[in-house]
């Protein structure tokens, strides 16, 4: 999966930092980042590179993380222009480049890009945020109320029956690839009676033996996935919330029409299955 880094190390404790030559700078637009493909790679373009071509100041970049020795910086505020072989590309992209630990830098960037991107006012009081130095935090001056990056926990479900498992479709979004049963733990619930309400709600079935499997950061959705396994618990009569759902329907383990691992928590317990794993 994309956090999988191998021999990588991901470094996320803040330090109050300005960019450096060497640094990348993720620069985002709506759901686009600033990036360019050389031989099948992404990069970004670091401080030097990008500094060097418009008119920027350190103070408009937040340090992110660093992954082994690099350091990611988000250029927050300021629309970069396009330059050289850097141009703005939909962050999708991730799912088809190398290197992973890039690819990775880029999805948990968005997912700070648009914490930051919500957190300019103070909710409590209206007045401005201003940026902790200690911390990665906003802090209000006015009322001292804190703001921490948001995390929202959801749940992957694998619905199995016997041999064949439950995969489908999201409604309005032109979906190409199959999915699991997926949904966001509502206040007060448990990760458990999250994987039942989602799987009723969205095919109007009843599931046991719910086993946890794997979670996995998610940061286009901002979210913590967390990877359950169920067994059908009576008819396996699929009655579709259409407002969610475009389809859904059983695949023997045979007919699953993926062979290869992706970078997402789904496809891999899609796999897993397959091959007799889950």
């Amino acid at each position: 999966m994309i956090q999988d880094l191998d021999f990588h190390c991901y470094h996320n404790e803040y330090t109050h930092a300005q960019p450096e030559n060497g640094d990348f700078i993720l620069s985002f637009r709506s759901r686009e980042i600033l990036g360019a493909i050389r031989d099948g790679l992404l990069t970004f373009p670091t401080w030097e590179t990008l500094s060097g071509s418009q008119n920027l100041s350190p103070s408009a970049c937040i340090y992110l993380f660093s992954i082994d020795e690099q350091r990611y910086f988000l250029l927050f505020d300021y629309e970069a222009e396009e330059f050289a072989d850097f141009t703005y590309q939909d962050i999708s992209i991730f799912r088809s480049m190398q290197p992973k630990e890039q690819c990775f830098g880029l999805v948990t960037g968005f997912h700070l890009y648009n914490w930051y991107k919500g957190r300019r006012f103070c909710g409590t009081c209206g007045h401005k945020l201003i940026h902790d130095e200690k911390e990665r935090m906003m802090y209000c001056p006015q009322c001292q109320s804190t703001e921490y990056p948001k995390i929202s926990p959801a749940v992957i479900v694998a619905v199995t029956n016997g041999n064949k498992i439950l995969m489908s479709k999201y409604a309005g979004r032109n979906a190409k690839r199959y999915a699991l049963i997926a949904g966001f733990t509502e206040i007060g619930e448990t990760l458990e009676e999250t994987v039942k309400r989602e799987v009723m709600e969205e095919v109007g079935l009843k599931v046991k033996n719910i086993r946890y499997y794997k979670s996995q950061p998610w940061g286009l959705s901002g979210s913590l996935l967390a990877g359950f396994v169920c067994d059908l618990d009576g008819e396996d009569t699929i009655t579709l919330d259409e407002n969610e759902l475009a389809v859904a329907q059983w695949f023997e383990r045979e007919e699953i029409p993926y062979d290869d691992y992706d970078v997402s928590l789904t496809r891999e317990m899609m796999i897993q299955f397959k091959k007799g794993l889950l």
